[in-house]
């Protein structure tokens, strides 16, 4: 198995547990983070030293990237694994589906790339190299099928961590100061990029109105690098840094500004509006805008098929513009409300939980196979 960044850690991680519960002798070995190795997977490289965001900035990760690479092509020589199973990290993972293909290693992949985004000529790729693709969102399917590689709909994994119904309208702001959560994302990359531009939002925010934030560390995220960020806005905030992950947020606070990515699909399954943001390097979002094919980048956004959050990328990743969407939307509950509930239709179009056993029986079925 191979997951090379955190959201990809924790589904292999599921993914290895439903299929000790269907097949308890399988053994289990690769490239992941601490929750693969909790499940019960020997970990031949460290995920941590894989995970990067960007066209330019992959190169400060190149070293890593090419020993991990190696390492993982030296495993599948060596052991010949039953069953080869990829979890998203495209660009990594196609090169060592090749390598699988040489050895007659069968490929699962599990999340599909974004090809139905960008770069979709690398469907005649996957289509030769991968048995199987499992999908999350519902509308690969089609496109894989048109393209005549196999393909099932499994439903979204967050769908197994999050049960029960959405609540129906936003927390009341009347009695007390709204709560913002601040989600900067998990890489330092990320986390040096967005949250500074988050906490100036906030410090105009603060000026305007009476109004508290609530900083998540996100697992993997470096304390140090938050705290110190943090640190020249404490004086002039109602700061929090909550240890507790995105969940613990959500509970917390009425609205959340967060890093473009899955974070932004967990808040819209707990029913926490959400503003998404983005920067990348000048160079790389050149390069993006140029490849990229869909109107929205947030995951919210394209299930639902039109903006029902906002998004501020690149330039509009202001400061001055974040404060003024959380106003707009602070001062306006109904447009929370709205929010909450096109999410219901969001939740809806994700399918039921257990996509992670339906996933283990994909591997199953292809192990038998053999």
């Amino acid at each position: 198995m191979i997951a090379g960044e955190a959201s990809g850690d924790l589904h292999g991680a599921n993914l290895v547990k439903a299929l000790q519960k269907k097949k308890p002798n399988i053994i289990f070995s690769g490239i992941g983070g601490k929750a693969m190795q909790d499940a019960g997977v020997k970990i031949v490289v460290d995920a941590a030293t894989l995970s990067v965001v960007g066209i330019t900035e992959v190169f400060s990760k190149l070293p890593g990237i090419l020993s991990g690479m190696a390492a993982a092509k030296s495993f599948l020589k060596n052991s010949r694994p039953d069953l080869l199973i990829l979890i998203d990290f495209p660009d990594f993972n196609l090169r060592i589906a090749a390598v699988a293909k040489k050895w007659h290693i069968p490929v699962l992949f599990y999340i599909s790339p974004q090809i139905w985004a960008w770069r979709s000529g690398r469907v005649t790729k996957i289509g030769r190299l991968v048995d199987h693709i499992a999908v999350i969102l519902p509308f690969e399917a089609s496109f894989y099928r048109k393209h005549h590689i196999p393909v099932t709909f499994v439903g979204h994994p967050l769908l197994d961590e999050f049960r029960g119904p959405l609540p129906s309208s936003t927390p009341p702001l009347q009695d007390t100061p709204p709560v913002i959560g601040l989600l900067p994302g998990s890489r330092e990359s990320e986390i040096f990029r967005l949250l500074p531009v988050m906490l100036q939002a906030a410090r105009i925010l603060s000026r305007q109105i009476d109004v508290r934030f609530v900083v998540s560390m996100a697992p993997g995220a470096s304390h140090d690098a938050i705290r110190t960020l943090c640190l020249p806005f404490q004086d002039d905030l109602h700061l929090e840094i909550d240890l507790n992950g995105a969940r613990s947020v959500f509970a917390k606070t009425h609205l959340i500004v967060a890093a473009s990515g899955t974070v932004t699909l967990e808040a819209a399954i707990a029913g926490t509006p959400v503003i998404i943001i983005y920067k990348v390097s000048p160079l790389s979002y050149r390069l993006g805008k140029a490849l990229i094919k869909v109107k929205h980048i947030g995951l919210v956004n394209l299930i639902a098929e039109r903006e029902i959050v906002p998004e501020l990328i690149q330039d509009r990743a202001s400061p001055e513009l974040i404060a003024e969407t959380v106003l707009k939307l602070v001062n306006t509950p109904a447009s929370l409300d709205a929010i909450r509930h096109a999410f219901a239709d969001v939740r809806y179009r994700l399918g039921g939980p257990g996509a992670s056993s339906r996933v283990a029986d994909i591997a199953l079925n292809m192990l038998k196979s053999m």
